[in-house]
């Protein structure tokens, strides 16, 4: 085992998880981030950083403009380690039947998306800012068929997931994408719950097996996450190199005024 109780297995998916959130340009990440809107702890959180072309007047030449780049707030994602598949079936109510409903339903689903994505080919053109969240173009097509699969998978794993964290995490919008980060054979077809992206560990790294979908996070919670995985980060340094926050705060208070709060 790890410290803290942690096995070395999930252990090297959070590793794994870290290596391949930063290949995918997600690059600012900390372990065991406390999320906004819950009273969760992420394996792992992440930040995507991104910009924005605007014009402002341009200080070289009075009554014109200038085209330039700014900062903007970016999408967060947080990502689940489950090591085993008694660690996923901890988190979830799962049932023999309710697992093989689920399963005809994730291979009937499969069947409609490779249709879809036949008739409309710019689906998969790969053109998307984000392509990891071309998934839920398929969902806004609006197909009846496919919106009568979804529902009744839905409708499945809310007995599922019911107030269990697959679900709340989604439910409240803590991040703008959440991902399962599982070893072979944790989840079976039509488990994964809806909204999530899974990948799988095949040795050293990740292969994507399902992609999320994009979700509506709202703009402050997104800078909230960005803040306690910089917060987490910088507690991390701190243990590193021997520095005592406490030690920290209580010389900051002779040298700050009383309204400050402790980090």
């Amino acid at each position: 085992m790890a410290g803290g109780g942690e096995s070395a297995r999930h252990r090297e998916l959070k590793r794994l998880g870290l290596r391949w959130a930063q290949l995918e340009g997600w690059s600012i990440c900390a372990e065991e981030v406390a999320l906004p809107h819950s009273s969760y702890r992420a394996d792992l959180a992440a930040y995507r950083p991104a910009s924005e072309r605007m014009r402002e007047p341009d200080p070289r030449r009075p009554g014109r403009e200038r085209l330039v780049t700014r900062a903007a707030v970016g999408l967060t994602a947080v990502f689940e380690c489950k090591q085993a598949r008694s660690d996923f079936l901890k988190d979830s109510r799962a049932t023999a039947a309710l697992r093989a409903k689920l399963e005809r339903l994730a291979e009937r689903r499969a069947t409609l998306e490779r249709t879809l994505r036949v008739h409309h080919p710019t689906l998969q053109s790969g053109d998307s800012l984000f392509p990891e969240f071309d998934q839920a173009a398929l969902e806004d097509l609006g197909h009846r068929s496919l919106q009568q699969v979804l529902g009744q998978i839905r409708t499945l794993q809310g007995q599922l997931y019911a107030g269990v964290k697959f679900e709340e995490l989604v439910r409240y919008r803590c991040a703008s994408a959440c991902w399962l980060v599982a070893e072979p054979e944790v989840f079976a077809p039509g488990e994964i719950p809806l909204g999530w992206g899974l990948l799988v560990r095949r040795g050293e790294s990740l292969e994507l097996r399902q992609r999320p979908a994009l979700l509506d996070c709202h703009e402050r919670t997104r800078l909230a996450l960005l803040q306690r995985i910089a917060q987490t980060a910088t507690r991390g340094a701190n243990r590193a190199h021997g520095i005592d926050a406490a030690s920290l705060w209580e010389e900051r208070r002779g040298r700050r005024p009383a309204t400050e709060t402790p980090p």
